[in-house]
């Protein structure tokens, strides 16, 4: 009976896993996409040095946040047959999924500051 249910739960969570590992493929797919459609040739960057400063820290955050994710994805895409191993898999893709949200949080902070500096500079 308690493994049945072991199985069931360790089946839950591969599934929530194959999940997390999809969203995070959108997510790592729409992050550079949305940075290179904003940062094309013909858009203005901030004048100012510290908003330069301000947007370059963004980019690079969002661009190291953008690797851990691939790192862990990629980590977590081999299947194994141990349920301790299958339970590191499910870590790593959440850690995955965590990670290329923190890379869209960058992106969408770079979007309020651009916001915001519109407001008060225009």
């Amino acid at each position: 009976m308690l493994r049945n249910s072991l199985r069931r739960d360790l089946w839950s969570l591969k599934r929530q896993a194959s999940k997390d590992r999809w969203i995070t493929l959108a997510l790592l797919a729409g992050v550079p996409a949305a940075w290179l459609r904003q940062l094309s040739p013909g858009d203005a960057m901030p004048v100012s040095g510290l908003l330069f400063a301000l947007s370059g820290a963004l980019l690079a955050g969002s661009a190291t946040a953008w690797l851990m994710s691939a790192y862990f994805l990629a980590r977590s895409a081999r299947r194994r047959r141990e349920p301790v191993e299958t339970l590191r898999l499910v870590s790593r893709a959440s850690l995955a999924k965590e990670w290329a949200f923190t890379a869209l949080g960058c992106y969408g902070s770079w979007h309020v500051l651009q916001f915001v500096t519109a407001l008060f500079l225009g």
